[in-house]
């Protein structure tokens, strides 16, 4: 083995798959049988953390970022003017391996430029996790980036090795994709995604009745897309997650700001701030529909198709819903409780169970966990003392806003401009 010529690969691939950020392994649990090595049992990698703090990661790399596409958002389009290079199968195995002995990583994260086709990138990525699987009897954590377009057979096959399948579908909008990708197809992006949904379910039968039948992407699927780069507002991009959530039984949507890296009239230039505070508030936005019962339809809308910078979106919708406040937290539903600013879901469990056994007033609250510097606004309890005073929307904001302060305080400027910006491509 050329050791020189691999490392000079591994830097310029694990570089190259940095861009890459829906790399999370919840929910798998590929127990280690046979006296193989590792086990991605309970817990997340690359860099991502367990329930009790540990810090996981994994080998993340591209097999190449040799690419056929020249999509202007991306590092490694053909047109690009970049170092290339290739892993061969087998080096993707030892390296893996050998990592892992070595204590590096805990799992595998393989993505690829394509190659040729679709079909041919995606044979050789299925081949890396067979082998790891087959050969090494491998049983960390394995997830493996479906390239949009392969065949069902291939997304079939892959399932059966990776603990976890993504499509990036890239750009939030078929118009943006267009635009920035003309050469790529909506479609494709969707194929695989509806395969590896229908092969998930079928396995979860067929082992109802079989104990024998493999797991089958045990951790499911997850998707990203780019945010800042094609113009679309929050509303767009949300309703887009949505989508998929609610079509392909998703895991996860990464939201990843647009790095820019181009000097291309159809792209923000370079120097532009990274969108880290709208990314954030997407994330903020993605949590609230998928464990505080809230309608994508409730958070943004034609009347707000964008998010507001300064304040989250929880926080915002109950400023333009006062009418529903404030709630008595000892008589609410658990829905209505989810929806105050300030209580969180371990708060609200909380809450429900206490109320059992006595009527809750305000230091009962802060023992719980309440941050009740919001939620005393919008609530009510077993106390004579109250914040319900009767204040505008624009007043409680102001009050709430000069008693607290955000790690993107320093980058709020900047990111205002860039919220212009994107209204203005978006007009």
């Amino acid at each position: 083995m050329d050791f020189k010529r691999i490392n000079e690969k591994l830097e310029i691939l694990a570089d190259a798959a940095k861009y890459d950020v829906s790399c999370s392994s919840s929910g798998s649990n590929r127990k280690n049988t046979n006296k193989g090595l590792g086990n991605s049992s309970g817990m997340g990698i690359c860099h991502s953390y367990t329930e009790d703090g540990r810090c996981v990661s994994l080998l993340k790399i591209l097999l190449t970022n040799h690419c056929i596409f020249d999509c202007a958002y991306c590092v490694t389009r053909k047109s690009n003017d970049i170092k290339r290079a290739a892993f061969k199968v087998q080096e993707v195995v030892d390296l893996t391996i050998n990592f892992y002995r070595r204590n590096y990583i805990e799992g595998l994260f393989l993505s690829s430029g394509i190659f040729k086709n679709a079909d041919y990138t995606m044979e050789r990525l299925i081949a890396v996790a067979k082998k790891l699987r087959q050969e090494e009897y491998f049983n960390g954590y394995i997830h493996l980036k479906s390239i949009p377009g392969a065949s069902d057979e291939l997304m079939r096959e892959a399932g059966l090795y990776a603990d976890r399948l993504s499509v990036n579908i890239e750009i939030p909008t078929e118009k943006g994709l267009k635009l920035l990708a003309p050469e790529k197809n909506r479609k494709d992006f969707i194929k695989p995604m509806e395969k590896v949904k229908n092969e998930i379910i079928q396995y979860k039968n067929e082992k109802k009745l079989l104990k024998k039948v493999p797991i089958y992407a045990p951790a499911g699927q997850s998707t990203q897309m780019i945010v800042g780069a094609s113009g679309e507002t929050d509303a767009e991009i949300m309703y887009t997650s949505a989508y998929f959530y609610k079509s392909f039984n998703l895991k996860r949507v990464y939201y990843s700001g647009y790095v820019p890296i181009s000097n291309d009239s159809r792209l923000p230039t370079i120097g532009s701030a990274v969108p880290i505070l709208r990314e954030n508030r997407l994330y903020q936005t993605d949590w609230l529909l998928r464990f505080y019962g809230f309608d994508v339809r409730e958070l943004l809308n034609k009347e707000h198709p964008n998010l507001e910078s300064d304040i989250d979106p929880k926080l915002s919708w109950a400023l333009r819903n006062l009418d529903q406040f404030p709630i008595d937290v000892n008589k609410a539903d658990m829905r209505m409780l989810l929806r105050v600013p300030g209580l969180g879901l371990k708060s609200v469990n909380k809450i429900i169970k206490a109320r059992r056994y006595r009527k809750l007033n305000w230091e009962n609250l802060k023992s719980i966990g309440a941050s009740l510097n919001r939620a005393k606004y919008f609530i009510v309890c077993d106390s004579s003392t109250f914040e319900t005073k009767d204040r505008t929307s624009a007043q409680l904001k102001s009050i709430i806003l000069s008693n607290s302060s955000s790690k993107f305080s320093a980058t709020l400027s900047n990111q205002l401009s860039l919220f212009d910006n994107q209204n203005t491509l978006s007009a």
